[in-house]
């Protein structure tokens, strides 16, 4: 028994050991390393770039087309021209040349050898829109709303990523501070056994009573490693969500403060200008009115300038008959245009009215949200305000079966109660004390719960 007992303050002071080389946490550190590391919260701050991409004056069509273009040939050619039926001229006569022997002297055949041709072509074209029905400038203007509800969108991610975090933040503060109650409860049950061995030594127990208090030991010891299990595994869920080393051990802050009511209140009333969700809607409003006025633009004519300017270098090669011509060209070419659609098969009339049904529509989702919203935030106040309650109930109930112990442990000692009674006493105030833990935690969560729905998630200091 003695081993057990010196083993036992040796397994304490090695994990008190450990505990201490553990690096402290806190909240804002687990935020920035969250905002930095986060693999959702990387991946929203990406989208957002690309919508920043988008909403640039590179991709607004606002800006000429200008395409260049240059060529090069070459050609040789080895030919042979042959006369069939023709005869040589005598140039004085006029008439066929004869051979010795009175015969027409057939017309020789022509070879034209390594005739070789070069053509060089090179041109530059613009193009420039200058009006098309104002369609550009409003997808221009729908582009930048698109980029301000992309930050909408990873605003809300980021909002998703902090609950999901602190959610597990304080799961594992509320698994240390049960983890130090345990201890507690196993150091009082170990020396329950000390004095119950003594107590029989005197002859004032008796061995069931020592058998009780090893029981006892076993039970609160199991309920120590199965704390420490879940605490290990709650801060490798958190390693998880900092996406950092899984085996990085550290501890929490396990100290809780609550906003004020009159500053929840205040939040309350301006939910509606600052909750994410119906800012979303009210981007995507925006950006379907701008949808009307695009597939509107169908309707106006396009005026467009075009000009070019090309070069263009031909060494003629030479023929049987003519030399070879070069050729040396500059072109510059300048011209408007003007496109009416006067009718294209209805296809602007459909696009215009479906524009119109999605606003339309895009208008029902957001009465509908706002009315979710309404309800989702007096639902998350009243499971607040429960919860809150219970808490400050729970603190109350923890200081009365603390001076219950207190009492039965002056009991226990003076042998006015048996050890079943004074082991109910220690598993009361265990209860209350785990209890009272969950609820604050509870209330916790249900707090930023509440702060996230009236949009002050990202605005409060933690």
């Amino acid at each position: 028994m003695k081993k057990n007992i010196i083993f036992s303050i040796l397994f304490l002071c090695a994990f008190s050991l450990i505990n201490a080389q553990k690096k402290l946490l806190s909240k804002q550190q687990a935020i920035v390393i969250t905002l930095e590391n986060n693999y959702g919260v990387k991946m929203a701050k990406n989208n957002v770039a690309i919508a920043d991409n988008n909403k640039n004056v590179l991709n607004s069509e606002y800006l000429p087309r200008v395409t260049g273009s240059a060529g090069a040939n070459y050609v040789r050619d080895d030919s042979t021209f042959e006369f069939p039926g023709q005869f040589l001229r005598d140039p004085d006569t006029g008439e066929d040349a004869l051979d010795s022997g009175g015969n027409p002297i057939p017309r020789p055949d022509a070879q034209l050898d390594k005739a070789e041709a070069q053509r060089y072509n090179a041109t530059i074209t613009a193009n420039y829109t200058i009006f098309d029905g104002l369609g550009r400038l409003y997808n221009y203007k729908k582009l930048k709303e698109q980029y301000k509800l992309s930050e909408l969108q990873a605003r809300e991610t980021i909002e998703n990523t902090i609950l999901q975090l602190f959610s597990v933040y304080y799961e594992i503060a509320r698994l240390t501070e049960n983890k130090n109650v345990l201890e507690q409860v196993l150091e009082v049950s170990k020396k329950r056994i000390q004095r119950e061995e003594y107590s029989f030594e005197y002859g004032q127990s008796t061995k069931l009573d020592i058998l009780n208090a090893q029981v006892d030991v076993t039970n609160d010891s199991i309920n120590l490693l199965q704390t420490n299990l879940q605490l290990n595994n709650a801060i490798r869920d958190l390693n998880v969500v900092l996406n950092r080393d899984l085996e990085e051990k550290f501890m929490v802050d396990t100290l809780v403060t609550f906003i004020p009511e009159i500053k929840l209140e205040d939040y309350i009333e301006k939910a509606s200008t600052n909750n994410v969700a119906l800012l979303q809607t009210e981007k995507n409003l925006k950006i379907n009115a701008y949808d009307i006025k695009v597939n509107k633009s169908g309707y106006l004519p396009t005026v467009a300038l075009n000009g070019s300017y090309g070069w263009n270098l031909t060494n003629g090669a030479p023929s049987a008959f003519f030399p070879g011509v070069n050729t040396d060209n500059w072109r510059l070419g300048v011209g408007a245009s003007l496109t009416w659609n006067l009718f294209d098969g209805g296809g602007t009339i459909v696009r215009v009215k479906n524009a119109k049904i999605a606003y339309e529509n895009q208008e029902l989702l957001k009465k509908q949200i706002l009315l979710e919203v309404n309800r989702d935030i007096q639902n998350a106040k009243a499971i607040y305000t429960n919860r809150l309650n219970i808490f400050e109930i729970q603190e109350q109930n923890v200081a009365t079966n603390q001076n219950n112990f207190e009492r039965s442990k002056e009991q226990f000692q003076l042998g006015r109660i048996s050890s079943i009674e004074f082991r109910q006493a220690q598993i009361n105030l265990l209860n209350a004390e785990t209890n009272k833990n969950l609820a604050k935690y509870d209330a916790k969560l249900a707090e930023l719960q509440l702060l996230q729905l009236t949009g002050q998630l990202l605005n409060i200091e933690f």
